[in-house]
């Protein structure tokens, strides 16, 4: 099991909650008389993983301490010295985060033991359940577990028993998690760093003889990938038009095929054609043939291939990247993926050969752990993996706009997989199932494929028919709001405008949407255009897809056929001016919004101008190299645009990662003074440029 890090999920921690009794209150002189210890996983107690050891101090227990844990000298003949009852305590714990209820006297008598006994001590990654629930109820009258328990509605059982409190510890943890969210405390370093805030707190555990319960954040050791696997995507390395036979054609023929073209597998079908849906497809393989002739001699070749064709058939999108094919082939024990495009058509079939120079390091198979996550505890686990892919991504000098469309495709694989888990959750409720076909859409930088590590949900869904707060309506705004709080605990964040499906303004059936668009276009208010514009970066990650590509169809058809929409967008741009009178950066807090002052403007600039032209691309990128090839705008322009936007996207990923791994609530915003020279001055230069964005715009919208 990997150590956890700052980036950690909290409902992720794999944990230890312990407690100990002892002789006394007095950490500079109490001995442990027991240590008991329940697991934590996934956001919940696992109480078939218990610890549970008395320890004879070798000296007699204080009738006082007594009359408290019920722990006399007679039950301690027999049982283990501190030292046995250490080791085996450390073999349980491993290298879990400890979690306890003002844990730092536990540390403290801990650390004590192992010096008097003689063994090494390394303080372990642990958190303070009192300070916790401090930081999430300030107002509470006292923060002890009684309090604290009472206040979350958890029962204690067997109170003063070493095992007993450890388990109400484990409980308290575990009902902190939603009101930690709501202080934006989602991960292990941003709890660490708000509890080292609590100085009062802090200090008198310092004046006791406490250890400090917590520890500050720090880097894990640096990860490395391979860079190939997160640069090449399946198309570019799958084995194309992909051979097909039909089904009754013999295996003979399939051998013969195979060895003539050198190939390990063939596709089978009814109609023997490369041009249908994934779906309608086997596979027959080198393996599959080798089986039927040791188990059928020279008789097995006149079987028909569709009768030893392995179905369903795996696959993987074209345009995934190629560490995602890797992680599938390692997952499910194959050699062999048929390769689809956006439309679930057969493209090509990708084979371990294709692959075999990636596997010299192991890829992340984030999609897959993201795909088979049973909950949202298992969707926050498999996203904390991503700030060690981009860490480790940017080190390689990977073009920045190639890593944040890798964290856009999980982020849209993790809100695919948190739709599958609300339509489960809607089906054991008695809901059933969805009453119409409906696609789940990613809105804004997700949808765009330019999403960083501090995303919030923007999301929307449509379906087949239905009127507002109709039936099918009802049981899609039930169904958005299990979306968001799925993704919320997983670790994507409420968004704060609204943007999500559990909003009437984000859900209704296609009709409902093509005439609310047109309303918006119409009218042209300025709070319409605030609502309109998301969906022109819109991508379907679920679902029906053709909903959400005849929503983006006519959403662009309706803008670009009416000029002063397009217009009215550009004019929205100016991001302030964040300069000062002398001409520096006017900072708040040391940092300065690199979104609204930076990528703003260029984001908005490049999708007002790509409505208006008709160039029908989603990413930024795209449409900016949509308008270079149409010669609209000068090169320097576009170019200084392109730039800049790698440029704004490479800084705020590294910041977003130093921050994630420091504890730091991860935003938009940027400490200059904690970039090169040159930086600092290429990102002045750059927003300098950027306050002319909007004549820039209101300038090629008549070219």
């Amino acid at each position: 099991m990997k150590p956890a890090t700052g980036a950690t999920p909290l409902i992720a921690i794999a944990g230890i909650a312990v407690d100990t009794e002892t002789t006394g209150l007095d950490a500079t002189r109490a001995r442990i008389l027991q240590i008991g210890a329940v697991g934590i996983s996934g956001g919940k107690i696992e109480p078939e993983r218990s610890f549970d050891v008395l320890v004879d101090p070798g000296e007699a227990v204080p009738p006082a301490s007594s009359r408290i844990h019920g722990i006399t000298d007679d039950r301690l003949v027999g049982q283990p010295d501190f030292a046995a009852a250490w080791t085996r305590f450390q073999d349980f714990a491993g290298t879990r985060v400890l979690v306890g209820h003002s844990i730092g006297f536990d540390l403290a008598v801990m650390e004590r033991e192992c010096r008097a006994a003689g063994l090494p001590w390394i303080k372990p990654r642990a958190l303070c359940t009192r300070l916790l629930a401090s930081v999430a109820n300030p107002n509470l009258a006292d923060h002890s577990l009684e309090m604290v328990a009472g206040w979350l509605g958890v029962e204690i059982a067997d109170r003063h028993t070493a095992l007993g409190d450890a388990a109400a510890a484990g409980e308290v943890f575990v009902a902190l998690l939603p009101e930690l969210r709501k202080r934006n405390v989602r991960t292990l370093g941003e709890a660490e760093l708000a509890c080292l805030a609590l100085s009062r707190d802090l200090e008198a555990g310092h004046r006791a003889g406490w250890v400090e319960p917590v520890s500050r954040p720090r880097p894990p050791a640096f990860q490395s990938v391979d860079p190939y696997a997160y640069r090449h995507r399946v198309g570019s390395l799958m084995s194309h038009p992909p051979v097909v036979v039909k089904e009754e054609e013999p295996l003979r023929r399939v051998v013969e095929l195979m060895t003539g073209r050198k190939i390990s597998s063939v596709l089978v079908s009814g109609p023997g054609r490369p041009d249908q849906p994934v779906a309608d497809y086997g596979i027959v393989t080198e393996r599959d043939v080798m089986r039927q002739i040791a188990g059928g001699g020279s008789d097995a070749l006149d079987v028909p291939a569709g009768a030893i064709a392995s179905r369903p058939l795996a696959s993987v999108r074209a345009d995934a990247f190629a560490y995602r094919a890797i992680g599938r082939m390692d997952r499910l024990k194959i050699r062999h993926l048929a390769v689809r495009d956006d439309a679930g058509m057969l493209a090509g079939v990708l084979s371990a050969r294709d692959l075999l120079r990636l596997r010299a390091a192991a890829a992340i198979d984030l999609e897959d752990r993201i795909e088979h996550a049973a909950d949202a505890a298992g969707l926050a686990d498999a996203w904390a993996m991503l700030p060690g892919v981009a860490r480790a991504l940017l080190a390689e000098e990977i073009d920045p706009r190639i890593i944040a469309e890798i964290v856009s495709e999980e982020l849209r694989a993790l809100t695919r997989r948190a739709a599958v888990l609300a339509e489960q959750a809607m089906r054991a409720e008695g809901h059933g199932a969805a009453p119409c076909p409906y696609a789940v859409l990613v809105l804004g930088s997700g949808g765009r494929g330019e999403s960083l590590l501090a995303p919030d949900q923007d999301n929307a869904i449509v379906f087949a028919q239905g009127e507002p707060d109709g039936a099918e309506d009802r049981w899609f705004a039930a169904l958005g709001a299990r979306l968001a709080d799925i993704l919320d605990a997983a670790g994507v964040p409420y968004c704060k405008g609204g943007v999500m499906a559990r909003n009437a303004a984000f859900r209704g059936s296609l009709r409902t949407w093509t005439e609310r668009i047109d309303g918006w276009i119409r009218r042209l208010r300025p709070e319409d255009l605030l609502n309109v514009d998301i969906f022109y970066d819109l991508k379907p990650v679920h679902g029906d897809a053709a909903l959400g590509e005849a929503l983006f169809g006519h959403a662009y058809a309706r803008g670009h056929a009416e000029p002063t929409f397009a217009k009215l967008l550009g004019e929205q741009i100016a991001a302030g001016n964040p300069f000062t009178f002398m001409g520096g950066l006017h900072l708040e807090d040391g940092r300065l919004d690199v979104k609204m002052h930076g990528l703003f403007p260029i984001v908005a600039a490049a999708r007002a101008l790509a409505i208006h032209h008709d160039i029908r691309a989603v990413s930024t990128r795209a449409r900016l190299e949509g308008l270079l090839s149409l010669d609209i705008g000068g090169k320097e322009d576009m170019k200084a645009m392109l730039a800049g936007h790698v440029f704004l996207i490479g800084l705020l990923l590294d910041q977003q990662i130093r921050d994630i791994y420091a504890g730091v609530p991860v935003s938009n915003r940027v400490e200059p003074a904690a970039i090169r020279r040159e930086e600092q001055a290429e990102l002045k230069a750059l927003i300098r440029r950027l306050q002319s964005m909007p004549q820039l715009v209101r300038d090629l919208m008549f070219r």
